[in-house]
């Protein structure tokens, strides 16, 4: 038999809100005053905007292009007046599952161009063709068989030229019914598209990742799947979360990403995933720690008392790099240190066994450059330098993003120890490795190392550095 999951986040996933309230305007006949044109939906502008799930340009399109009020969609959409105002007027974001699918119906927007199943309009929209599989269940054969079927999200990504081919996933023949073998196949499938973090930066990768969680959203409140099954759903939809959480973060998102995270959170407790919890406790206190370095310390200190003395060696490693990179934002050299060592100790432990594929990535090379970058905060470039120095000219420079992040620690303990020459040689290297990648997070790293860099603008290294910025 199979049994529902509980759970706050749970329950809130499985509470299917009409998305125009209770007027009824999710039945096929209904046309609601705000439907777009069909050939709006093909503008450049409209279209880009809803890829890009910017709703306040969609918003304002349709007021200028097909003469929709704010006020009609408003109502249509459950959405107070003055907030669709302030939307258009280019202000804050909308990311709920349930809103999006609400703005989805009331504009008459298809399914596949914001990441979700096609709605239950469309069949009747386009006369004789069937909505295609998505991540829900949807009848497959002739025979009656049904298939879940994870839709293949994003073909390409505006603006960014990213073309992924995405496998969907195998056929379950149980009706509506989500086998035990659909969370692992959504677990590789996630553990796939975490490599593009490794060459792209968050502005190219978080409407992918959305697109996902979302959908194993859709799975888990429509599905039938026993308790074992919606645990494992769950764990995986906290692992997406994180990787949407993180891709927001990289891009500039703060609001998405800290809402993503709490939400990987709840997931992960309910999941009873001890280290995802943990995990996602890390991640808010790496955000938390620019703006409140005491909360983001006690965030950092709970993620690795959540994860465990259990958890498995990378996962401790993992957490403990980031408590040190906690207390080093906050000047504690000797609590740096420490944990230092115990992550360091923690990959010591491992025996070759299988790690969560969210933490496979940190090994000593990362471990080390975590190192400097500690360093580099405490201001103790003595430290810093040697380290970075011999780590980074075994790093790839197809990882543009991140490499050119880790020169910018190298380049500001450089300049910390008055090596202004070093430093500005390595700053033209992180602006030239940094050109083009959609992240906000080097350019946000070189504003101070630039800043005093300019006080070296007699120099012609320096002049040429600060140029080369410029343009």
């Amino acid at each position: 038999m199979a049994i529902p999951m509980m759970g706050r986040l749970t329950v809130r996933l499985r509470d299917t809100l009409s998305p125009a309230g209770a007027t009824g305007q999710t039945m096929t006949g209904y046309q609601p005053p705000t439907a777009l044109p069909r050939e709006l939906l093909s503008h450049p502008e409209m279209r880009a905007a809803i890829v890009a799930h910017d709703f306040g340009a969609v918003f304002s399109l349709a007021r200028q292009l097909a003469k929709i009020s704010y006020s009609k969609i408003a109502a249509e959409c459950d959405i107070k007046p003055e907030r669709v105002g302030t939307l258009a007027r280019g202000q804050g974001r909308i990311t709920s599952f349930d809103k999006i699918a609400a703005i989805a119906d009331a504009l008459r927007i298809p399914g596949d161009l914001l990441g979700l199943a096609p709605r239950d309009w469309e069949a009747a929209t386009v006369s004789g063709h069937a909505p295609t599989a998505s991540a829900r269940s949807t009848p497959a054969t002739r025979e009656g068989s049904e298939s879940v079927l994870r839709r293949e999200f994003f073909k390409s990504s505006a603006g960014a030229g990213l073309v992924l081919g995405l496998p969907e996933l195998t056929q379950i023949k149980a009706g509506r019914h989500i086998g035990r073998d659909v969370p692992d196949q959504l677990r590789h499938r996630t553990a796939r598209l975490r490599r593009l973090d490794d060459v792209l930066g968050g502005g190219d990768t978080y409407r992918v990742y959305l697109g996902e969680y979302q959908a194993t959203k859709t799975m888990l409140r429509e599905g039938s799947y026993t308790e074992e099954t919606g645990r494992a759903l769950l764990s995986v939809l906290s692992e997406q979360a994180q990787q949407a959480g993180w891709a927001a973060f990289d891009a500039g998102n703060h609001t998405d990403a800290r809402s993503l995270y709490e939400d990987s959170h709840q997931a992960a407790i309910e999941a009873k995933d001890a280290a995802l919890a943990g995990n996602a406790l890390a991640f808010l206190a790496y955000q938390k720690i620019n703006t409140d370095r005491s909360a983001g310390m006690k965030t950092a200190v709970q993620a690795c008392r959540t994860a465990g003395p259990d958890a498995p060696p990378g996962v401790r490693a993992l957490l403990h790099e980031r408590l040190a990179w906690a207390y080093a934002v906050a000047g504690n050299a000797s609590e740096t240190e420490r944990a230092l060592n115990i992550a360091e100790g923690a990959l010591s432990e491992s025996d070759g066994s299988p790690q969560p594929d969210w933490s496979s990535w940190v090994d000593r090379n990362e471990l080390q450059i975590m190192t400097g970058r500690c360093w580099t905060e405490l201001r103790r470039p003595l430290r810093a330098v040697p380290v970075l120095e011999d780590v980074l000219t075994r790093y790839d420079d197809a990882h543009a993003r991140d490499k050119s992040l880790y020169l910018s620690w190298l380049a500001d303990s450089y300049l910390a120890a008055g090596e202004i020459e070093q430093a500005t040689d390595i700053t033209s290297r992180v602006l030239e490795l940094s050109a083009g990648v959609a992240s906000v997070r080097p350019r946000q790293r070189l504003a101070p190392i630039l800043q005093q860099l300019s006080d070296h603008h007699d120099l012609p290294a320096v002049a040429e550095v600060l140029e080369k910025a410029r343009a």
